[in-house]
């Protein structure tokens, strides 16, 4: 007779339900391990999600406990580890019943309880680029994810199932869900190496947000079937047959690309589906690595490969971990074919991506640390540890990490660098040393000197020239690709406008106090930043430096009783000095207080010499005009909103000037004017030069030290006899 407790508790002797039974199957088991210990772990965890999900259903109609099951599975398909799987099983029992954390560390012991905590805190948060909160959620969840990447592999796992059945929600929530799944799912899941997570999460996507295009794709496929079999046949017959003359046993297929691939490569090029002829792809797969350059050499003997084509991630790996070797060739028909050449390691690892780290492997298993080689997401994780860290600026860095692309360049050393496509000398420098990065002066490619600005292209050698006085500027920004560049930039920005916002700060209170002869009562203002919610003296300086606090304030705050008011004139003084400081350039002193943030007028772009007049605009702080500017507002009852200000720089520092040329259209003209400007040792930034009915006007965009030095090369330019007029001007 069988043992009734048998239907209850099957592992003393009874049948385990066939959905268990093919989970367990489908599981990578560790070697030497106790299966029937294994099996009771695991089955525990399957009876205990089942009965507290007991009763809770899906959109679909269906038990819900079929989608903990089904996540379960799909990490069991990747050859996750069994606490990961069986954190699968669980990992919605904490946000959905009334299990618990401490519950579940006791029954399944503290690394599967913390799975499932992490996956429940990633599934309590919108992921929404628009609000900040959000961003800063998602921020603190990476902190998490990066202790144990098994979470979001769990996550995966999770949006895969939801989005194969996504079909029984409502429209909207349909298209919202896809829209979140391809803002970030789809890029971190590239970033992570997991191609074939990615491929089928854009395939899903496309076909919710882009359904039309997905049906005509899918009918096209369809019906060019056969006719792509035959020319994928074409290659895979001789190739085949070739590599058995030579022992090599590989195993080869053709696959056609993912629909939103093929969508991608419609959009980007502007074709329609007939044009698009690079959508299938040959992979072959072998044992060792010596065999994939072995079968390189086989096929380049076979037929023709473009050049342009060629990449090697064998030797240069990707910072995902992905490793093969690219190769395009002309078949015999005339047809271009991509052939991918790997290892069955490799192989695996371009699929599942760091999923593949946790495979059990020779005895030995991979533990859940943070992987050695992700270096991406570690930099990320220094990002957020940055205490000052912008939510939506981050939420922005995190988008062009995850999307870009890699080139390989390298330093005059021969060592390699990996950088996304876009990058410049100055991403370089901040990826061999932050203090490279902070005091990069220039830099040579390829052995000559370039701006620092220019693009990266793979195969550069990149050498950086560094000085102990070049600090970064705001400049840099609107050129660096990476986001430890951006971020170490920023930085030291942010630390340079404190130190200038505290120092400023220190000479408002001071000369206030002053002023108001109440100096007496500096010490105990001194020791009162707790009282307005600040942590020290120094971040008081910066609250009064950047017009978060007025002198005011704090005497409304320390002797609410008195009267401390400063007298109108002053009180606006200080007013309009507030809203300078809240813009920012050097070189601009006003009312004997240097270090002004203030903006230059484009306009008429000041130059020390210039008579100038500064102009305060309500919420943007100052801009300095030169007197004599067409654009600087006329004012009547409002003309307190002019103030004199004066140049506060050295000798040494440049200003740009734009000079308009009239000459005659003679041969070496512009050779004659370049010279002309060098020899008064002034730097010519950009030329634009212009021909009509043999005359020739040029705009020179100069550097220059002040205004005498640019009157003095004009007046030498019209000695020039080809040369019929010149003036400085501020438009073309």
């Amino acid at each position: 007779m069988q043992n009734p407790l048998a239907k209850f508790m099957p592992q003393f002797g009874g049948e385990y339900p066939k959905p268990f039974v093919s989970l367990f199957d489908e599981m990578t088991l560790p070697i030497n391990t106790d299966k029937d210990q294994l099996k009771t772990k695991v089955w525990l965890a399957y009876d205990y999600a089942m009965h507290h999900h007991e009763g809770q259903t899906r959109s679909s109609g269906k038990p819900y406990f079929e989608h903990c099951l089904a996540v379960g599975q799909i990490l069991a398909s990747w050859g996750m580890d069994h606490n990961t799987v069986i954190a699968g099983l669980l990992h919605d029992t904490i946000e959905d019943t009334e299990a618990t954390f401490q519950d579940l560390e006791q029954r399944f012991g503290k690394d599967i309880a913390e799975l499932v905590d992490g996956v429940t805190k990633l599934g309590g948060i919108q992921f929404s680029t628009k609000q900040a909160k959000q961003a800063g959620n998602f921020m603190k969840l990476l902190l998490s994810v990066a202790k144990d990447l098994r979470v979001i592999i769990i996550k995966f796992a999770d949006r895969m199932h939801n989005m194969r059945t996504i079909k029984y929600l409502p429209e909207d929530k349909q298209k919202r869900i896809a829209e979140e799944t391809s803002e970030i799912y789809v890029p971190l899941a590239h970033r992570l190496g997991m191609a074939a997570i990615k491929w089928e999460l854009e395939d899903l996507v496309l076909k919710i947000l882009h359904k039309e295009a997905h049906q005509q794709i899918e009918k096209k496929l369809k019906a060019s079937q056969k006719e792509r079999d035959k020319i994928i046949l074409n290659v895979i017959t001789p190739v085949k047959r070739e590599l058995k003359n030579y022992n090599l046993d590989a195993d080869i297929n053709g696959r056609i690309k993912s629909h939103s691939s093929i969508y991608g490569k419609m959009e980007k090029r502007g074709k329609d589906f007939e044009e698009i002829f690079d959508i299938y792809a040959i992979r072959i797969v072998v044992d060792k690595v010596e065999e994939c350059y072995l079968a390189l050499g086989i096929i380049h003997q076979m037929y023709s490969p473009i050049q342009d084509r060629f990449k090697d991630f064998i030797a240069t790996p990707k910072s995902n971990g992905y490793q093969s070797i690219h190769t395009t060739i002309v078949d015999s028909k005339g047809q271009l074919t991509e052939i991918q050449i790997r290892t069955k390691e490799m192989d695996e690892t371009a699929e599942i991506g760091v999923a593949a780290h946790w495979r059990y492997k020779e005895n030995q298993t991979k533990t859940s640390d943070l992987d050695s080689n992700i270096k991406w997401l570690r930099e990320l994780v220094n990002i957020l540890k940055d205490e000052s860290a912008d939510p939506a600026e981050f939420m922005n860095l995190l988008k062009i990490d995850m999307f870009d692309d890699e080139i390989f360049v390298f330093t005059p050393k021969g060592d390699l660098q990996k950088l996304p496509v876009n990058s410049t000398p100055i991403d370089f420098a901040f990826q061999i040393h932050t203090e490279v990065g902070l005091h990069c002066l220039g830099c040579k490619i390829n052995h000559k000197i370039q701006p620092l600005n220019t693009q990266l292209k793979n195969g550069d050698i990149v050498e950086i020239i560094t000085s102990a006085t070049q600090e970064p500027s705001f400049g840099w920004l609107k050129f660096v690709a990476t986001s430890k560049a951006r971020n170490l930039i920023n930085r030291y920005l942010r630390d340079q406008q404190s130190k200038k916002s505290i120092k400023m700060g220190k000479d408002i209170l001071e000369k206030t106090l002053r002023r108001l002869k109440r100096t007496q009562d500096l010490e105990e203002i001194k020791g009162s930043y707790e009282k307005f919610g600040l942590n020290s003296l120094d971040k008081l300086y910066e609250s009064l430096g950047n017009g978060n606090l007025l002198v005011r304030d704090i005497f409304r705050k320390l002797r609410p009783k008195e009267d401390v008011v400063d007298d109108e004139g002053d009180q606006e003084k200080q007013r309009r000095f507030l809203d300078i400081a809240r813009s920012s350039s050097k070189g601009i002193k006003l009312q004997g207080i240097k270090d002004l943030m203030v903006n230059f007028g484009k306009c008429c772009n000041p130059i020390p010499g210039d008579e100038m007049v500064g102009f305060i605009t309500r919420g943007r702080g100052l801009t300095v005009h030169r007197t004599n500017c067409n654009s600087l507002p006329i004012l009547n009852e409002d003309s307190d909103r002019l103030i004199p200000v004066e140049w506060d720089v050295s000798k040494t520092e440049l200003f740009s000037a734009r000079v308009k040329v009239i000459s005659q259209d003679s041969p070496g003209i512009l050779k004659k004017i370049s010279e002309c400007i060098s020899s008064l040792n002034i730097n010519i930034s950009s030329v634009d030069l212009k021909v009509t009915d043999n005359f020739a006007t040029a705009f020179f965009i100069v550097r220059v030290n002040n205004v005498k030095q640019l009157d003095r090369m004009i007046k030498k330019l019209i000695t020039i006899k080809e040369i019929d007029f010149v003036e400085r001007t501020d438009k073309e």
